[in-house]
This record gives structure tokens, sequence and C-alpha cells, in this order.
């Protein structure tokens, strides 16, 4: 059961400076301090848990000291009075009415006269019986001492202990007595406006503007749970107008991905995760949350009554805030909720008000589907009397409120991700514009082709054949015969010179127009796959780009790098100034990404050493979303830079999974640090983005205690995230921060505790050589190569702290080679152990290819090699040479399954491997099938080669084969001859130049792999 005690006022205290204590069991409470007068009015409203009707209220009043010593201890006891709960029960509705009670002064007080002065309490008790949960009392008014005091007195003895009896017609008065009183104060109020009150009368009445309503307040059954009493309230205010903002201005503006009844529920329901998270990040305490009760009769509007503490600031010490929160509108998916705050211990809390004002409406929906509710909270600040500190007052409640609601925001992303919506519409009108945008092939040709020489090309072609026509049969003159028409002057020699070379201008004009149509990216267009931070980015067009070749443009493509994942962008054929409009995007990741690097070539097939026509890298924890949503990218390098070559690109960080990414991520983290990683705090998050500056997707993983080792130690804090590694420290006011991206970090070392590191194992960061430089002053030195190293000791646990940056190190930073070759490995097991049980072929039919007879194979090497045939076929049988030589020769994640006899004489097996960046600047993955079948004198290889992501990977397949045999030339020799062939599966116009390219690559390959195998025999043999 809840007791509520609501202490109206005094008369005649002995004492002009007083407060009242109320006490229920253990359960204590007080009001606030008045002063300078002998007859306070409180209209204060408290709550007491009662499990036990023998309980007795204990009343007391007390006299502030005037040195309240340490915490502002107890003040001086004046008199106390002792109300039975059971006094109470004893009424019908279970309202104790306004009672006057004489506060007795305590046996150790002197005076002869024992009487203190009187109280005006009245009491309610809620909860034993559903059929008895009435309204609360209406006596919280104001002006209820003034002029009745007698009428009061007489007709309600009070007694020492604070019982009575009442008769039935007492209570009959009684209620029409009580039921009259806050109307009397209002018209008394409403007819006295112009009057001079004195501040207690003020402090009272904004006291009692709670109670005002409390005549048509009509509280629900507890069984009614809040979703059922906002479906209630839907017919009500369907039709009600959302309100406008209030006039102090716009606290929170933003969308989140949520659905308006969710969000509304997270922020109002009773007994909300969400509000206690805040309560917890603002240090609010003594949280107390009145049940949601009907307002008016018709069920329109429900309200209750929020109390809690807040914190004390640097100006003012902790308060006590009483919130009514109204619900004006609640349709279903709109949302109106007006917050009335009060703060009558605040400086000057007596004469004014704050109201805040919650909407929340529908926002637009995602591509995704997913629903979107933008909340809105305003503020206003209502004075009730005059003050000579209004604009102070007005100034520290707005910048207050904007720094309670900025947390409030910053926690209210954690849970749910937001969408602005200015955001949303601009990445998709900017999305949909670049697939709009492409131009008719009739409007690019015109465009294209509006220019003097195809004009005048034309004009010459048509006057030539007109003058042809009108021309009659010439006579045979000079060398001429039949068939054979020469021209019959030098001007006709010339004008026939003329009119070929621009026939021929105009053809390569057409031809690369052609080109440029067919041609198509390979990474344009294709989806993002997965749960997580999705990166998309927009490439719009290039200029000034570089030439390698001064009499010839070149064939520009770009190469953007994430997370190790590359996308390819198309090629443009002969342009300085390209026009792309493409979209290229990245699979989802656990973790967010730091850098994209950007590249641009020029192309000349799949294989071609490209030389870079610029280069850069973009940071995204150094760009705002605004910045990255439309930026233009100066390339580095020396062509570039002579140049002023520049990218324009619009770039846009997404995560589709929420706060579940964060904790996927965390769970993968625990498994490689060896320790329990929990979510922080939201306190703890905000100050940490706001120390570094950092966007608010970064999230904290962990923090030490630490010194930074430079000249002298500095003590300060090392915090550890998904992307950074960074130091704070502030040192009387002298702030030090800094910090590196963990693909900056190209070793991380542990070095013995030293008399410098004052006995503490020493942790060094050296980071890669031209990385980190913003972090250079957090530096103890630079090495020879130009690497900075930073050195950190001095930890509470330097176990735990090493090995958490060693595995967070480890796991950011490993390459996308390594993880595919741990992924491989893993196939490749898989693929064995299901072979094993089932006995079928251990590769997967999709990205496989077959051997193929009819290809036109041309020889690309022979060569006579010094090992016999045995030795020389160890590069096919998959051990330790083969790998070394596969790997030497550009290589990676080399993996081979073992031979399988498939026709009589005839093995078969498959191999796997990527190509490196030295090879290939695609990198592509390869596929390949090996069949071996012997001959007289030595073995016959077949191998057909599938590549992936690379241009046109998907029309065409590289077979070569390998004739080995014994030489006759030498004994213990062997000869070597490799046929290769194209295979082409579609047809395209750049046909003969990734023809040509192959074909010159992999004689060259060839050429260094049997040199290392034929090293590798030899030196075996020794």
């Amino acid at each position: 059961m809840r007791l509520f005690v609501y202490v109206l006022e005094g008369r005649d205290w002995i004492v002009e400076e007083s407060y009242v204590k109320l006490q229920v069991g253990k359960f204590k409470s007080k009001t606030r301090v008045l002063k300078n007068t002998k007859n306070p009015v409180w209209n204060e409203e408290f709550a007491f848990r009662v499990h036990d009707l023998e309980e007795v209220l204990v009343v007391s009043v007390f006299h502030p000291r005037d040195d309240p010593g340490f915490f502002n201890g107890c003040g001086e006891l004046v008199g106390r009075v002792k109300i039975p709960v059971s006094s109470v029960t004893d009424e019908d509705t279970m309202n104790f009415p306004p009672t006057w009670f004489t506060v007795q002064r305590p046996k150790s007080s002197k005076s002869r006269n024992r009487d203190a002065g009187k109280i005006l309490v009245t009491l309610s008790l809620h909860g034993r019986d559903p059929e008895n949960l009435s309204e609360r009392p209406l006596f919280a008014q104001p002006n209820i001492r003034n002029g009745n005091d007698e009428d009061w007195e007489g007709m309600y003895a009070s007694s020492q202990d604070g019982t009575s009896s009442k008769s039935p017609s007492r209570h009959k008065i009684l209620d029409g007595k009580y039921l009259m009183k806050p109307i009397a104060g209002r018209l008394k109020r409403l007819f006295n406006k112009n009057e001079d009150s004195s501040t207690v009368d003020d402090s009272s009445e904004q006291s009692t503007t709670v109670s005002d309503y409390e005549d048509c307040v009509d509280e629900p059954a507890p069984s009614v749970s809040f979703g059922e009493l906002v479906e209630m309230m839907q017919s009500a205010t369907i039709e009600r107008e959302m309100p406008e903002n209030l006039q102090g201005g716009v606290l929170v503006d933003q969308t989140y991905v949520v659905s308006p009844k969710d969000l509304n529920e997270n922020l109002f329901a009773p007994n909300s995760q969400f509000k206690r998270d805040l309560a917890d990040l603002q240090g609010t305490t003594d949280v107390q949350e009145g049940p949601w009760i009907w307002k008016s009769e018709d069920k329109s509007l429900l309200t209750r009554v929020v109390t809690y503490t807040n914190p004390p600031s640097k100006l003012v010490k902790a308060v006590k805030a009483t919130e009514e929160q109204t619900y004006l509108k609640a349709n279903g998916s709109e949302f109106a909720v007006s917050v009335h705050v009060s703060t009558p211990d605040a400086p000057y809390g007596n004469t004014f008000k704050i109201e805040i004002l919650y909407k929340i409406i529908p926002g637009p929906t995602l591509s995704s589907g997913e629903e979107t509710s933008h909340l809105t909270i305003s503020w206003s600040i209502n004075f009730h009397q005059n003050t000579m500190m209004r604009g102070m007052i007005e100034g520290g409640a707005r910048q207050g409120l904007k720094d309670s609601f900025d947390q409030f925001a910053s926690l209210l992303s954690q849970n749910y991700r937001t969408a602005d919506p200015s955001a949303i519409s601009n990445k998709d009108q900017m999305l949909e514009n670049l697939q709009s945008e492409h131009q008719s092939d009739w409007e690019l040709a015109a465009e294209y082709f509006w220019n003097f020489t195809v004009i005048s090309t034309v004009f010459t072609a048509m006057y030539v054949f007109v003058h042809i026509l009108l021309s009659g049969p010439s006579k045979l003159q000079g060398l001429e015969f039949h068939g054979l028409d020469l021209p019959d002057s030098f001007g006709e020699l010339i004008t026939s010179g003329i009119l070929v070379l621009q026939l021929e201008r105009v053809y390569v004009m057409v031809s690369h127009f052609i080109e440029a149509r067919f041609r198509k990216g390979s990474d344009h267009g294709v989806k993002a796959q997965g749960d997580g931070w999705v990166l998309t980015a927009a490439l719009i067009e290039g200029t000034n780009l570089a030439s390698l070749d001064s009499e010839e443009l070149p064939d520009p493509y770009v190469v953007l790098t994430c997370n190790g994942k590359t996308r390819t962008s198309s090629v443009k054929l002969q342009t300085l100034d390209p026009q792309w409009n493409e979209i290229l995007e990245f699979d989802a990741t656990e973790d967010p990404p730091s850098v994209v690097d950007v590249e641009v070539f020029d192309f000349d097939g799949p294989f071609d050493q490209a030389v870079s026509l610029g280069h850069a890298e973009i940071n995204l924890l150094k760009h705002s979303s605004t910045e990255l949503a439309d930026m233009w990218v100066p390339l580095e390098g020396k062509l570039a830079q002579a140049s002023q070559s520049m990218l324009h690109l619009r770039i846009f960080l997404d995560n589709n999974n929420g706060v579940d990414t964060i904790k996927e991520y965390l769970n993968k983290m625990e498994k490689e640090v060896g320790k329990k990683l929990n979510l922080r705090s939201p306190h703890r998050n905000s100050t940490f983005q706001k120390i570094f500056a950092l966007p608010p997707e970064e999230f904290l993983i962990s923090d030490f205690s630490c010194s930074l080792k430079r000249k002298m130690p500095l003590q300060g804090r090392l915090f550890l995230s998904s992307r950074i590694v960074g130091f704070y420290a502030n040192l009387f006011g002298h702030k030090t921060r800094f910090f590196f991206l963990w693909e900056d970090i190209d070793d991380v070392q542990v070095l013995p505790p030293s008399l410098s590191s004052f006995g503490s194992p020493l942790l060094v960061i050296v980071l890669r050589n031209g990385r980190g430089l913003d972090a250079k002053h957090g530096a103890k030195s630079q090495d020879d190569q130009g690497r900075l190293r930073f050195y950190f000791h001095s930890f509470v646990s330097f176990s735990a702290a090493s090995r958490t940056i060693m595995a967070l190190w480890k796991t950011r930073t490993l390459s996308p080679e390594e993880k595919a070759e741990i992924a491989e490995e893993q196939q490749v097991e898989i693929a064995e152990r299901q072979h094993e049980q089932d006995g079928e072929s251990t590769l997967p039919d999709e990205g496989t290819s077959s051997i193929i007879e009819d290809v036109t194979m041309s020889k690309i090497y022979s060569a006579e090699i010094p090992v016999n045939v045995k030795s020389l076929m160890g590069i096919f049988d998959g051990g330790y040479m083969e790998h070394a030589v596969m790997e030497r020769s550009g290589c990676l994640n080399y993996v081979t399954t073992s031979w399988e006899q498939v026709n009589p004489n005839v093995f078969e097996r498959r191999m796997y491997f990527k190509f490196n960046r030295r090879v290939s600047v695609f990198g592509g993955d390869v596929t390949c099938t090996q069949q071996k079948s012997p001959i007289s004198n030595g073995w016959i290889v077949d191998e057909s080669m599938v590549l992936h992501d690379v241009p046109f990977g998907d029309y065409f397949r590289v077979h070569l084969r390998y004739e080995i045999e014994n030489s006759k030339l030498a004994v213990s020799s062997s000869k070597c001859d490799v046929y290769i062939g194209v295979l082409w599966l579609k047809s395209t116009r750049f046909r003969d130049r990734v023809t040509s390219n192959i074909v010159k690559k992999f004689k060259q390959r060839l050429k260094e792999i049997f040199e290392q195998v034929e090293r590798e025999i030899l030196l075996a043999s020794q």
C-alpha cells in the first residue's frame, strides 16, 4: 500500500525558519525550508510504502541551524506529532481530510508551554482494495489558511497523538467543504490577480499547480497496462491537432529507425529501461514515477507525476524536481506529451517553471522497409513573478537543458540508429540521380560528334558524292585503264588525301564511342551482402587526370579499397575528365571501416603492370557525414599533383543492424582477448567521443590508466575502440590528447622493467613509416626508418592491457590474404571430410572449370632443364617445393587437392590461389583444374584456369599445356614445352588487347617459375 501525505501549512510557529520531516517506518522525507514566516505554506505531497497498518506517521518540525555543519546536518527539533496509519483506514473513502494537529515540543525543552504551533495535514491510503482506489484528495490549495482557520479548527479538533473521532454528520459537512475549497482558491486567485502577494504565497501557488486538476482525476485500475491506456486515448485525440513547437527553441530534432509506438513506449512507459539508463548517465537520484491516470472524464488526457533529484552542478546544489507529464495527443502513430517541470529548491525556483514538449511523428520509410520516427523536443520558460535575474535564469536553463538533452540524444542514438530525413532523402535522391543522369545514346552521340572535324568531313564527303553523281564518264588519260581512275591534277590528289585523313579520324572517334558505350564496370550496381557496417561509395567524375603519353589520352578506371575489399569501376576510354556516375557498395563488416583507399589506373589488360595515375586516402574519422556525402578528393603522386587531378565522390556509412552489430563485435573480441568485454555505459562512451571528437558510431571497448613516457612521464588513460588507440591526460588544465588507427601500427613490443619506467614493463607501439603524424607530439622517438615509437608503462594490470592491445591489433590488421587463407583451409578441411564420408568430389560445382580440348594453343615457353623428369614433376605434386615456388611467384593462399584418378591413366586435381598486386593490380582469385597423363618418356599436364574479380574475367578461360619429357641432348635432363590458349566465351572489342596481355604476362611468369624450380632442385641436391 501507498500512503500519500499532503503537508499543507503551519500556523503560529515559534520560529520563523522551519521545515518538516516525515517518517513512516524506515522511509523518510522532508519539505523545503521556508524563511521569515511563522505561518509557512508548503502544499507538498509525499508518498510512502506501508507494509503494516500499525505503523505511525511521525511529523517533525525543525529549525535550520545557522551553522549546518558537514553536508547540512539536521537542524534543531521544534516539535513533533504522531499520526497512526490506522486512522486513515477508519475513513470510508480511505482519505483522511485536512486536519489541524498540534505540534508538541520535545520533552527536553525547558519551556513550560508545550504547544509549538499547529500543522495542517491530510492523508490518503491506496492499494489495499481495488474497489477503494478512489481519487486522490483535493486539498493542496495555497489559500486554505486565509480567512477560514477558525472554521477548520472548530470543525476538526486535534489531539496530541493525531487521532479523533468523527460522526457521520461531520463527514458529510466535511466532504462538501473540502470539495469547494479548490474552486474557492481558484476564484480568489482570479479576482485578486492584480494584488501583490508575498513570497510565501507565490511559492505555495507554484507547488499547487498539479493539484489544480485533481478534482477531475480518475485513477485507472492497476490491471490496465500502459499500452491499453494509450489505445483508449486514440478515439478521443485522433482529430486533435499536433501542438506547435514551444518558443524557447528545439532541443532535439532527429529521426530514429524505430516505429513511433515503440519509441513512445521506450520514453514514457512505466519503469522504462531507457529512463533508468538516462538517470544513471545524468546522475539523477531518488526517481519516483507516479501511475498514469486520467485527467478528464472523457479519457482524453493521461497524466502522471514524476519526482527526482538532480545532481549538483558547479553553481547549484542538488535540487528536487517535479514533472507533471500529460499526453496531449496519442492516436497510435503520432504522440505529443507536455511536461511541466518545477524546481522550487533551486535559486529563484519559485519564480518560474520549465515546459517541455515531446512530439513523435512517423518518419520516411527506408528503402529496406524499416519504419522511422521523427522526434522533436522543444522548451519554454514561464515566469510567474517578475525578477531582475530573469536573463540569467533563462541563460542557465537553456544551457542546462542543452547539456541534458545532448546526453539524452546520445543515449537514444545508441539504442536506435539515427536516420536524418534530409540525409535519407539526399542519399536516396543522389543515388537515384546517378542512375537517371545517364544520357541516351543519341544525346551522347550528338554531343560527342558535334565538332568541326566531323561536320567538315561529312560536308566534304557529301560534296564529293554529289560531284560524282553529276559528272559524266571521263576519258582514259595518262596511265589510266579500265577500272583504275587516277586524279587528273594535283588539286584532285590533295582533296582526296584530305578526305581520306578526315574519314580515318571520324572512324577512330566512332570506334571509341561504341567501345565506351558497350563497356560496363564489374562492380557497378552490385548490392552489399550481410548485416553490419555497409559502405556505399558513389563515384561521380574525375577532372584533370594525368596522361602517361602526351600523344594519347588515358583509359582510366578507379579501384576503391576498404577493409581489405576492393571495388573496381568501369573503364572510360580516351578521356582526361571521365564521367562515371557509378555506385560501388562494400559488403557489411562487423567493425566500422576507418579508411578508404582510392587509386586511379590506366587500363591495358587484366595483367597489366598498371602505372598509377594518382591515389588518395580518405580517413572516415576525420570527416563528418555531411562532408563525406559530397567531397572532391585531390589525388597524390607526381603525375596527379602536376596535373592537379581530383575525383568527385559521395560516401555513405550505414549500420543496418543497430546495436546488435556492436554486441556481436564485442562477443567476437572476447574470444581473442580472453576476457569478458561489456558494452561501456552511455556516459563513458559519450565522454570518449567528445574527448577525441569522434563520430557517433565509434564505441569504446576498453580503457586503462597508464603513463606516457616522453622526456617526463605523463599520467593519463589509454582508450581502445574498434578503430583507434587514443591517449588523454589532463595535468593541471594542460590537456594532452592524440590517437592513431589500428591500421597505422606496424609492431607492438614489450620491453622488460627498467629504472626509467619505475620498475614497470614497457609497452611500445611502433607506427608504420609516414603514419600517425597527427600524434607525433605524443611519440618518444622516431627510429632510423622514420617510424614513430610510443612508450606506455605503469599499467594497473600490464598483462590485461598488453593482451587486449595485442589481440585487437592482430584482429583488426589481419590481412585479407590471411583471412582468405584461414577460410580456404577451413573449406578444404570440410570438403575433405565430406569426401571421406560420401566418396563424392570435394569441390563444389559452382565456379569450377573443366578441361576443354578444342582450344587453339601456341607455344610460349621451351627450355632444357638440367634435372630429370621425376624431379621436375615435383612442381605438380602439392609438396613443399610447389608451394614455395608458387608463393614466390605471386600466388597467395595457395591450396591444392590431392590427385585423383578419373579415367585410366588420367589424374585430376584442383587448385585455389590469389594473385598478389605485383602480378595483377586486381588481385583476383583463381580456380584451376589440372589433368595429367603419362606418355612414353614423360608427362603431359593440361590446366584450365578461371580468373575471378578481374575485368572480363567471365568472358574467357586460360588453358595451359605442359609437355615434360626426357631430353635427347643430355642425360638426367628434361625438356619442357608450355603452350597457351585463351578460350573466349563472350565477344568483346577488348579481345585482342586482353589476349595479348595474358600471353605476355604468362610468358614472363612461366620463365620465372621454372627458373625457381631449377634453383630449388639444385639446392636440394647439394
